[in-house]
Order: structure tokens, then sequence, then C-alpha cells
């Protein structure tokens, strides 16, 4: 199959892309990902993904502008609900360019993430699928998790801490602070936060 895959960091992208291209799929890639802050941060990642593909002759399309702002204005006061509107947006972008250039289908690298919500990932893709009338391709990446990790340290690739939203990273700030879940029960901007450390490699 010609799939285009959905890359949210280039660590996340080494196993996945393996797999696929083991089984004889042409891969392509698409970088969209608003969600993640600060900027700085969000081109790390994207000059960190455009060095790995440039190794392994993987073609991305990197989408042009950051909307953080329009993450930012569709998350405030749903925070709890913030995941399911992020895997959303990322994966509608790619299975609309997927369908309008003619691929067969498309996938994630969420998918590969232990600390990402897998099932409502898989969910929600294939509620996309039906949507724009392209196949989601589902495959259970998970299994690959340590190898992709060990292959990325050796080749020096960086490693974000966070997933990759402004409140994952405040979590991961609290985390490192030693403060508990339970201590953040009253502020009303705590999320339940299984995403805050779905990149942690």
């Amino acid at each position: 199959m010609k799939l285009l895959m959905h890359i949210c960091c280039a660590p996340c992208t080494i196993y996945p892309l393996e797999e696929l291209r083991s089984c004889g799929h042409d891969v392509q890639g698409l970088f969209y990902n608003p969600n993640i802050h600060p900027y700085r941060e969000y081109r790390k990642r994207l000059d960190t993904l455009a060095q790995y593909a440039g190794q392994c002759s993987l073609p991305v399309a990197y989408d042009e502008g950051y909307d953080l702002e329009g993450f930012l204005r569709n998350v405030a006061f749903r925070e709890r609900d913030r995941c399911a509107y992020c895997y959303r947006i990322r994966m509608h972008r790619t299975a609309h360019v997927a369908k309008e250039a003619g691929f067969h289908g498309f996938t994630t690298t969420l998918l590969y993430s232990k600390f990402q919500k897998h099932v409502m990932i898989k969910e929600i893709g294939e509620s996309l699928g039906k949507e724009h009338g392209i196949k989601f391709f589902y495959q259970d990446f998970r299994v690959g998790w340590q190898k992709g990790i060990v292959r990325s340290k050796e080749i020096g690739m960086y490693r974000q801490p966070y997933c990759g939203c402004v409140y994952s990273e405040r979590e991961r700030f609290y985390r490192a602070q030693g403060i508990e879940k339970s201590e953040l029960a009253g502020d009303s901007n705590s999320v339940n936060g299984d995403c805050s450390r779905a990149s942690l490699l």
C-alpha cells in the first residue's frame, strides 16, 4: 500500500517506518503538530525529523505555519478532552492530504507510544477514515517500543522529554517537583494526563 504516515517526532518514527517498509509498503510522512509548545521545541522536533528523513530516504511534507493559537483556542476550558482533540486534528489533516494525493491509506506514529491513549487513537483514526473515504491503516507498533529507543540512542537523536503541548510540559514540571496528581485535584486546568508522558523515551 501507498501510505501517508502522520509523524509526531523522529524517535517515534523509527520502528513504524522499519516495520511498514519490511511489509512492502510505500511510506511517506506528514509533519503536522500545532500542539507542540514552545516554538523552539517545535523546531527541534522538526529539524530532527528532517535530518532522520534524509538519512533513511523518507519523503516528508512539512505543514507550513505554526497554528499554536488555533490549538489553544480549541482546548481552552476543555483541557480534560485535549488529547482527543489533538489526535483528531492531526489525523484529520493526514487523512485529508492522503485522500487528495491518491494514497491508499493513512496511519500515525502515535500508535507507537506506550504512553498515548492507544484505543482512542485507533477509534478516531477509523472514524476519520470513514469520514474521508480512505483506509486507516492500523497496526500496534508498541511492540517495537524498546527497539525504537535503542536505535534512537545509537544514532544520537534528540528525544523530547514530554508529549508536546504546554499542559503536558507543565505536568512534567510537576512530576519533577514530586507533586502528585491528587494534589492537583483543585486545579481546574489539571487533566488525567496519560499523554503527558507520550514521548518519554
